[in-house]
């Protein structure tokens, strides 16, 4: 059935891709002319800015001027804060969550039940079940979910690393919370034809969080409900 959706939604997505990269490079055109007024380390600056997702060449250049009306020694921290979050972060060995050490602080508290494994397509969602303080399990996070018309598939997300980790006898139950869209319900149902096998209980997490939305913007309720009321697959 989800293949059939893909397929169903493939020519539009294409489409929209499509209007998608023209506006870019239409973007990244004007931008370019404009930064000809701009003195270089500006142009750099913004070019920096529109690296990052969501931020097209007006609101680069915003920013850009807010730094540069910034103090200095608040503008040094930030580049700091920068530099120190990239060179001292990692990922997790065993869980795959973004940790300052290694294993994470989760994996190494032995307060924590160890039957039950959470499977989050990003370290954002970690955060989010955490913070909703009632589930006691660990986690395995996938770096990403299924999703053929993007070229991502199994074996370029986490998956390996979850199969190796359910080797461990003690895990008995793996509850499936990944995004309640196409791409996340396709990766659950992948994942959980892969351990049938394996007489492991497999649940996915309940549908009170809205389709198509993420994990990560869930309130702790929702999120509770969600925990509470999941079901085998």
């Amino acid at each position: 059935m989800l293949v059939g959706v893909f397929k169903l939604i493939q020519p539009a997505c294409f489409i929209s891709r499509m209007d998608e990269e023209a506006g870019c490079a239409i973007s990244a055109v004007m931008m370019r002319g404009n930064s000809m007024h701009y003195p270089e380390p500006i142009s750099k600056l913004i070019d920096s800015f529109m690296k990052l997702p969501g931020i097209g060449p007006k609101t680069a250049s915003r920013l850009a001027f807010f730094v540069l009306d910034m103090k200095e020694d608040v503008v040094l921290d930030f580049a700091k804060a920068l530099v120190n979050a990239k060179r001292n972060l990692t990922y997790c060995s065993v869980c795959g969550h973004i940790t300052d050490q290694d294993p994470c602080y989760i994996c190494e508290d032995q307060r924590r039940d160890r039957s039950l494994v959470c499977v989050v397509q990003d370290s954002k969602d970690v955060i989010a079940m955490e913070k909703m303080r009632e589930y006691n399990g660990l986690y395995h996070v996938l770096h990403g979910s299924i999703s053929p018309m993007e070229g991502i598939g199994p074996e370029d997300i986490n998956i390996p690393g979850l199969l190796k980790r359910l080797q461990d006898e003690t895990v008995q139950e793996v509850i499936l919370a990944t995004n309640p869209n196409i791409e996340g319900e396709a990766t659950a149902m992948y994942i959980s034809r892969l351990l049938k096998p394996s007489g492991i209980r497999v649940t996915r997490i309940a549908h009170g969080l809205p389709v198509g939305g993420d994990l990560e913007y869930a309130d702790e309720v929702t999120l509770s409900k969600a925990i509470e009321g999941r079901r085998e697959i």
